[in-house]
């Protein structure tokens, strides 16, 4: 190709990627509008819980969001206190929201009196709004559901605690609008977070000023396709968006796309040494990159769309947009990095720019240098060194058993201290822990006073009424009534969901048409959804892997072994994450959902890296022979593949800056399995067996017929 058809395609491809930059770039800043973070996104379609809330609505005129404002006075409320509370429920209905919108646009029921707890110490005011539109946006991307919960807190604190009282707003209300606070940073904060440490990571690794502004903003690119594509589809229901996915999707497109780009970049000045032409040079090395690489997107692609089977709305929402984020990676890599390496030349590596000298880095094996260091033991001691590692892995992946995630309660989802979750201990101290969140139990109106004789049998169940107020007759519809029942314990903790499921095995006995729902049964039904997700999902995602590293390697045994090496792996680092939640962070449990997201990053992505070095090796074996084949690609990846796991465990490990417990876990056991996969899984385990098996490592192709 002449030069100058090589200089207007380069042209052309930047061109169109600013075209696409400029329209991405606003879709990512606007990704948050679109979030749906309600509970309706964790509920399996199918669950007991999800029956029960859709014949719940037919028993009110809307869909509520309770907020609580507990007051609190320890030495007990006095009459004064009665007098100015009251006069704050009264103004509570006129409360300015802005934006012309007051509270009482919001309401679904009138506000009833403050109830008085048992010990006299506090009083509860319960301000039902509309779930319905809760979503809606009030100012400046500011939502109603926040906007309630700012102006409780912040005119009855103006109002009340001058006297001495303590004041608090809580209840499913006020924690969601503490997430809405918790995510507000997403944008800004996590992209920019993760994009000064990659770029650090970058600097290190290149010693060049030029080349890490160059692959970020391959990232960035890649997020802002990505963006163009997620954005539209949450905003028309296509698919659903939460913060918890919106943050993994900016994670997974800086973290993807700078893993492609070194290995791009690595191969690319590799062939620099050997071609004057930066033009030949690129297209060598484009073509031997474009296969693992192409590889790697689709086995991680592949095994996000697994998710799709999942049974929860945000889980199974995951899966096309971090899929949809990998894709955007990919082409960014593979077409906007090769136009901007080219359109700078060697002088894109300034200082160290690569000359045509012949110089390669398979001359290190059995060398002085690190990677030629590490060749040398495999090629020398390759049984050893995997056996040795072997059981390593496997003496970690026995605490395995001890990883607790059944779980968790509200008090225990932020990692700072909020509102909501003090208002929530407090709350506790002074009424039923499950107070103003009732156990929902649908019951034909027959067996109507059995239901609230059985539940009230039940251990952790202090009330059960079929009245919505004393002296009112129950509401009858299609011959059903709603009987609810108050919990003893915390109704969103780990206790309360062990009692509805005693519960419902009582009420059971009674009849089988007895529903059980309400806030506590959905978590129930979300931990039983994720425990059935796990025994589906992850064979899935096992199947996938194997066929695409089977056709990918052209061999059966290179797919198993890499397989169960990465299994391994994925164990050793539950094992080492149980250890450290428990013991060192004393952390009170993990979503349900955990293990499963775990996996989906630890496997996916961990099997990059023995992709890249086994294409690498498979490569090299045709000319040299398999075990020299191995130790080669070893010494010419190890360098690019553990920078490629540094990079990606630094900006997974971005998702701790927001102050969630989910995303805190998710972001040490990607981080320590990235690390783990990358110095210990590829650089010891992968090619010490594959040196051990030799040629026997490509059966049933051609290769495993050849020289060793």
């Amino acid at each position: 190709m002449k030069r100058w058809m090589w200089r207007t395609g380069i042209a052309a491809v930047l061109i169109i990627w600013l075209v696409l930059g400029s329209l991405g770039g606003p879709a990512v800043g606007k990704l948050s509008e679109v979030q749906q973070n309600d509970n309706a996104n964790f509920l399996p379609k199918q669950a007991e819980s999800t029956q029960v809330a859709n014949e719940a609505a037919k028993f009110t005129d809307a869909k509520t969001l309770p907020y609580f404002v507990l007051v609190e006075r320890d030495s007990g409320i006095t009459a004064a206190d009665r007098a100015k509370v009251a006069a704050f429920v009264a103004k509570i209905p006129a409360l300015d929201l802005g934006a012309g919108k007051k509270l009482s646009d919001y309401l679904v029921a009138p506000i009833g009196p403050p109830v008085p707890s048992k010990d006299g110490k506090a009083l509860l005011i319960t301000v039902q709004t509309s779930s319905d539109r809760a979503d809606e946006v009030i100012k400046q991307g500011e939502t109603a559901l926040y906007a309630v919960a700012d102006s409780l807190r912040t005119d009855i604190k103006q109002d009340l605690t001058p006297t001495g009282l303590q004041v608090y707003v809580t209840g499913p209300g006020g924690v969601f609008a503490d997430f809405v606070v918790a995510f507000s940073g997403i944008d800004g904060i996590l992209l920019g977070v993760a994009l000064a440490v990659v770029f650090v990571i970058l600097l290190i690794v290149y010693r060049s000023p030029i080349l890490p502004i160059a692959v970020l903003l391959t990232a960035v690119f890649g997020l802002a396709l990505a963006a163009l594509v997620v954005y539209p589809l949450a905003k028309h229901g296509v698919l659903q968006l939460n913060g918890q996915s919106q943050g993994i999707l900016f994670i997974l497109v800086v973290g993807a796309s700078t893993d492609y780009a070194l290995l791009l970049v690595s191969r690319y000045k590799e062939e620099l040494h050997d071609y004057e032409s930066k033009y030949q040079a690129m297209r060598v090395a484009w073509r031997a990159s474009i296969e693992p690489i192409a590889a790697s997107a689709a086995t991680v692609i592949l095994g996000l769309l697994c998710l799709l089977l999942s049974q929860l709305g945000s889980t199974k929402g995951l899966g096309p947009v971090g899929a949809l984020g990998i894709a955007g990676a990919f082409v960014a890599a593979m077409t906007f990095l090769p136009a901007i390496l080219l359109a700078f030349g060697r002088r894109i590596f300034w200082p160290a720019i690569p000359r045509l000298d012949h110089v390669h880095t398979r001359d290190q094996v059995g060398g002085r240098r690190l990677w030629g260091r590490i060749s040398g033991l495999v090629g020398r001691r390759a049984r050893r060194v995997w056996v040795v590692t072997a059981l390593a892995l496997l003496a970690c992946a026995a605490f395995l058993p001890t990883f607790k995630a059944s779980g968790t309660s509200q008090e225990d989802l932020f990692l700072n201290k909020v509102e909501s979750v003090t208002g929530q201990e407090q709350l506790g101290k002074h009424f039923d822990a499950g107070a103003g969140t009732p156990v929902e139990i649908l019951t034909p109106v027959a067996q109507a006073d059995q239901v609230v004789q059985t539940a009230t049998k039940v251990s952790g169940v202090g009330a059960a009424s079929t009245s919505a107020a004393p002296g009112v007759p129950p509401k009858v519809v299609d011959g059903k009534v709603l009987v609810q029942a108050t919990l003893t314990v915390p109704a969103d903790s780990p206790d309360a969901t062990q009692v509805v499921k005693h519960l419902r095995s009582e009420l059971d006995k009674v009849s089988p048409d007895i529903l059980v729902g309400g806030n506590t049964a959905i978590n129930l039904d979300v931990l039983d959804a994720s425990q059935r997700d796990l025994r589906v999902i992850i064979p899935t995602i096992l199947a996938v892997i194997f066929v695409v590293l089977m056709l990918l390697l052209r061999s059966l045994v290179a797919a198993v072994l890499l397989v169960i090496a990465n299994v391994l792996s994925f164990g050793a680092t539950i094992g080492v994450s149980a250890l450290v939640f428990n013991h060192l962070f004393d952390f009170p449990g993990a979503d349900p959902g955990i293990p499963l997201y775990a996996f989906v990053f630890l496997v996916a992505l961990g099997i990059d890296y023995s992709i890249f070095l086994m294409t690498r090796v498979r490569e090299e074996s045709h000319t040299e022979g398999t075990r020299p084949g191995i130790l080669i690609g070893l010494a010419v990846t190890g360098g690019v593949i553990t920078s490629a796991g540094v990079v990606l465990a630094a900006t997974f490990s971005a998702l701790a800056v927001l102050p969630i417990l989910f995303l805190a876990q998710i972001a040490f056991m990607v981080a320590f399995g990235v690390l783990l996969d990358t110095t210990v899984v590829r650089s010891l385990l992968v090619p010490s067996l594959a040196h051990d098996l030799g040629r026997r490592v490509w059966w049933p192709s051609k290769l495993s017929r050849a020289g060793d």
